[in-house]
């Protein structure tokens, strides 16, 4: 623990800008959330990229969303083997902890994840086949969907990879049985989405169509 180093100065700065303005001018709803918990409607998983803003494309204020982020927007499935799963005891919490309504797992484009499985799926990424490469067995989510990638182009078959990896995680929720069960009760439903970084577009999933739609 020795090698583990002070913030960098522009976060310490950058802190205490925020502290100073956007804390200050809403002290009151701090402390509040504070003391009376989160009650967030809706749960949204995406991607860790950081050019995507999960708050901010949903004009969600502090409170609103429980928003859980990995690599590519994944949700794996049902697998009750007793190891660590980040993403599902998220699920797990949000479903049966925080009761939220929706459950929105948004993609988005030219994402990182998505073309390093898809590289990986082609035979060309073989550090990521490796047994020990941690993205590369988080991939192994995606991978099942490459072979029924349409025709066309790499960069058509890209971005339909990652439109396969929103429905991949819709696919997946449906296999936990919490999440199965508040479906039928009526008390959640499950969206998919793919935001567009360069103009700004969003795509919703149509489940009967089994396609995108922009809104």
């Amino acid at each position: 623990m020795h090698r583990v180093k002070p913030l960098p100065s522009y976060l310490v700065q950058r802190y205490q800008g925020w502290k100073a303005t956007t804390y200050a001018e809403n002290k009151a709803w701090y402390a509040r959330l504070a003391d009376e918990g989160q009650r967030p409607r809706a749960m949204i998983i995406g991607c860790c990229d950081s050019r995507i803003n999960l708050n901010a494309i949903f004009g969600a204020d502090l409170g609103e969303a429980f928003i859980h982020r990995n690599v590519a927007n994944l949700v794996p499935p049902h697998e009750p083997d007793g190891e660590h799963h980040g993403t599902s005891a998220a699920v797990e919490y949000a479903v049966e902890g925080l009761r939220v309504a929706h459950i929105v797992v948004i993609g988005h484009t030219n994402c990182g994840g998505v073309k390093a499985c898809y590289e990986m799926c082609a035979g060309r990424a073989p550090e990521l086949e490796r047994e020990e490469s941690y993205v590369g067995r988080w991939m192994d989510i995606l991978a099942p969907a490459y072979p029924g990638l349409p025709d066309g182009d790499e960069p058509a078959r890209v971005e339909a990879f990652e439109r396969a990896a929103v429905i991949t995680s819709l696919e997946n929720l449906i296999t936990f049985p919490f999440v199965d069960r508040a479906m039928n009760e009526g008390r959640l439903s499950i969206h998919g989405a793919v935001a567009d970084l360069a103009d700004g577009g969003l795509e919703v999933y149509d489940a009967a169509d089994r396609a995108f739609a922009a809104i």
